[in-house]
């Protein structure tokens, strides 16, 4: 059993938003990522409570990850739906709903013993390339709507090194119709990407050299 199977076994996870089928995708791309020696920095968009930072954390601890690892949310729940998130099977998803304050995300891992990540609290459409930081190894973006995934991609593209993995959260999920269109058109303009899925998960990684 590998790393990130023994923390799913071994660990709750503490939120009804965080599927296990999606987190167990999400930590074995962080695992093979880490087993291949790749160096550089980590990015989450989108935290909520924690449940998956906390896993990311013990998953980078059980490879003495010395790289940078930072959360960005507005800890004030969802922003504003725009049209491209529009879906009959979505109408639970409204502005405001999933808040979860700083300050119980800095508890839940000071109540887990583990290293807090860097925090950026703040709208995804405030941040700019400044406030990532360089070489980014692995992405997750969580973001639930349009254009929060548009802006996650704006505000990272340009630090992503060229052997990043970009995990997009909800690619599949057909209440959230704008994490994928969002996705789609960032990898026309980007073919240097190829994207699969997983459970709900697009998991983009740069085409093989020939």
């Amino acid at each position: 059993m590998n790393i990130a199977d023994q923390l799913l076994t071994k660990y709750p996870i503490i939120s009804d938003q965080v599927d296990i089928k999606e987190l167990g995708a999400l930590l074995r791309e962080l695992e093979k990522t880490l087993r291949r020696g790749a160096t550089g920095n980590i990015v989450e968009f989108g935290c909520y409570v924690g449940t998956t930072s906390l896993f990311i954390r013990r998953l980078l601890d059980a490879y003495d990850f010395t790289g940078e690892f930072h959360v960005y949310d507005s800890f004030a729940g969802l922003p504003e739906k725009t049209q491209k998130d529009n879906s009959a099977a979505g109408d639970q998803f409204k502005a405001g709903e999933l808040l979860a304050p700083r300050k119980t995300f800095v508890q839940n891992f000071k109540k887990a013993g583990l290293k807090s990540p860097i925090i950026h609290k703040g709208w995804f459409s405030d941040f700019t390339s400044d406030d990532v930081p360089e070489n980014i190894m692995f992405a997750f973006f969580d973001g639930d709507f349009y254009e929060s995934i548009v802006d996650s991609f704006r505000v990272c593209e340009s630090k992503f090194n060229e052997d990043a993995i970009i995990i997009v959260d909800d690619y599949a999920n057909e209440a959230l119709p704008g994490a994928a269109k969002a996705t789609d058109e960032w990898l026309k303009v980007n073919r240097q990407f190829t994207v699969r899925t997983e459970a709900s998960l697009a998991i983009i990684s740069s085409c093989p050299k020939t």
